[in-house]
């Protein structure tokens, strides 16, 4: 899921990656949406926002706003030069180190937003600094190890595309096209993904608060050591069959 890069990677690959982290981006996003009444898993609403406040010449605001853009902007930064800078020397620590980085900034939310937090405006405009460079850092993993074939945080491309995949199935030639089928197999995945967890969230919230954010991270938690536990048993399975062949050759030489 996160050891493979590029044109490497299956569509299984592609469809764990992406279920797992939609479902991370949607608890996220609803859970900033009922603790903060603003959204981190996307900056296109904030574009907006941009521009009506230098119309209303409130530079402080403005100020703000793009700072929340440009967090979200580094974190995808951080995670492609991570990638692209240590991909060569250690393929899994390269995809798995912006995770790391994401549970980090997450469990931070957690643990001020259950232990310390005031609700005041600078609060949460800090808190929400956190949590969009986040999700830049895992919208920037995904699309970068994946070819830009994952991007779980946001769902606006995805709905265009389905669109656009779903009229062309009306046509047999690319009913029967598999390359297309598997686009659309892999997109619908991460768009319920996203919603199943927007759903858990919006339900999990009322009891736990900022305790989801430890939740979330343990789900993160969970996707570094499923591809770590799967490294190791992929190396374990080539040790044994070198073994095995050395040891009919060992026997050939004998003989």
């Amino acid at each position: 899921m996160l050891r493979k890069y590029s044109n490497t990677r299956t569509l299984s690959d592609n469809i764990k990656l992406g279920v797992l982290t939609a479902l991370v981006a949607g608890m996220v996003n609803v859970a900033s949406f009922m603790l903060f009444f603003s959204f981190s898993s996307n900056v296109t609403g904030y574009f907006a926002i941009f521009a009506a406040e230098i119309a209303r010449a409130d530079y402080h605001q403005v100020t703000i706003v793009v700072g929340w853009i440009f967090l979200f902007f580094f974190g995808s930064f951080v995670s492609n030069a991570i990638v692209i800078h240590l991909n060569s020397k250690n393929m899994y620590i390269a995809h798995s180190l912006p995770i790391i980085l994401e549970i980090v900034c997450l469990t931070t939310v957690g643990v001020y937003g259950q232990f310390f937090y005031q609700e005041t405006l600078v609060e949460t405009e800090i808190l929400l600094s956190f949590m969009l460079f986040a999700m830049g850092l895992q919208n920037g993993l995904t699309a970068s190890i994946s070819n830009f074939a994952v991007k779980t945080t946001h769902l606006t491309g995805a709905t265009t595309d389905l669109g656009i995949l779903f009229s062309m199935f009306t046509k047999k030639e690319f009913r029967d096209n598999q390359e297309i089928l598997n686009k659309a197999k892999l997109i619908l995945s991460i768009a319920c993904s996203y919603v199943i967890g927007a759903i858990i969230s919006g339900f999990l919230y009322k009891y736990v608060q900022f305790k989801l954010f430890f939740i979330v991270s343990l789900l993160l938690v969970i996707i570094i050591a499923y591809d770590l536990y799967q490294l190791k048993i992929v190396r374990y399975i080539n040790l044994f069959r070198r073994k095995q062949e050395e040891v009919k050759i060992e026997s050939l030489v004998g003989d």
